[in-house]
């Protein structure tokens, strides 16, 4: 065992795990269906690993649940722990004592036993809603399927999925950012922000504010916004400098923790010119009771 044997080892390793785990998920969500229960994927993941890691070091064969034998488990009734534990123990016994029987099976009957299987598995009715699904579903789902048949590696093509899912779903919300303005009767412009500011939507979010027109006093409200990354911080801090430059005054009201927190986090690299939130506080107006009054005023709720 040396570090060069692992460089060797570790890629192949990872793609198994991967296969596996994606594997077991898989099955594990259409045994679900099928039985009309709900199954835990994060034991399963846990337990799978766990059972593959003790296995390689007693020098066995690492192992995953199986579409094809889960599907011939579950319809011929079973639903309970022991099947499985069956399943296992029969395997062994294959294995062991019933190895020259097993071999006299012919390859066909077994390659036309996996053809039922991935006919039965199939979701059929995904061709029914191309028409009405997203393009960018339509062609991960396409993508995805090539993949698989040219490479044989499944799990190459479901990350390469799940990276063509991440870019459409940041491309989709960056366009889902807007700003309701109106002014107050103290002459206060408010900017009330929706959607999320990230990386995709930075663009559209300066687009937003007029600052040349803008009154002198501004309120950037992100009540119904989340700031989600350092390309978000960095945003508000041009906002803010463009103003300061113009000799205005702006203010950031509502946001969230961990908005704040990402702010504290860059300070060394980036500097927010003025941040305000409005702090809330209860003020209780108590009455002394007498021994036979239940009577209490209410609770008090002021914005300081």
């Amino acid at each position: 065992m040396t570090l060069e044997t692992i460089k060797i080892i570790f890629p192949y390793a990872a793609i198994v795990a991967g296969v596996g785990l994606i594997e077991s998920l898989l099955t594990l969500n259409i045994i679900d269906e099928i039985t009309e229960t709900r199954g835990s994927g994060n034991k399963e993941c846990v337990a799978q690993g766990t059972a593959n890691i003790l296995s390689g070091f007693l020098s066995g064969m690492g192992g995953c649940a199986m579409i094809g034998q889960s599907l011939i488990n579950t319809s011929s009734g079973a639903r309970a722990r022991l099947s499985g534990i069956t399943a296992a123990v029969m395997l062994l016994v294959f294995i062991m004592f019933g190895s020259s029987l097993i071999e006299q099976l012919p390859m066909a009957a077994l390659v036309g036993l996996m053809f039922m299987v991935a006919i039965g598995t199939f979701e059929w009715a995904s061709f029914k809603t191309f028409g009405k699904m997203p393009k960018s579903d339509v062609v991960v789902m396409v993508l995805v399927t090539l993949i698989t048949a040219v490479t044989h590696n499944l799990a190459v093509a479901v990350l390469l999925g799940v990276i063509i899912s991440a870019l459409a779903y940041s491309w989709e919300n960056a366009k889902r950012i807007r700003a309701r303005k109106y002014v107050d009767e103290h002459g206060i412009k408010h900017y009330e922000i929706y959607g999320p500011l990230f990386f995709g939507s930075t663009t559209l979010f300066a687009e937003k504010f007029d600052i040349q027109n803008d009154p002198d006093e501004v309120i950037i409200d992100f009540k119904e916004s989340r700031v989600a990354d350092m390309s978000g911080i960095e945003a508000l801090n041009k906002i803010t400098e463009r103003y300061k430059k113009a000799g205005k005054k702006v203010h950031l009201r509502h946001l969230s923790k961990d908005c704040i927190q990402l702010l504290e986090d860059a300070d060394d690299i980036i500097e927010v010119n003025v941040l305000e939130d409005p702090t809330y506080k209860v003020v209780v107006d108590r009455v002394k009771k007498d021994d036979d009054s239940k009577i209490t005023r209410p609770f008090n709720l002021w914005e300081l």
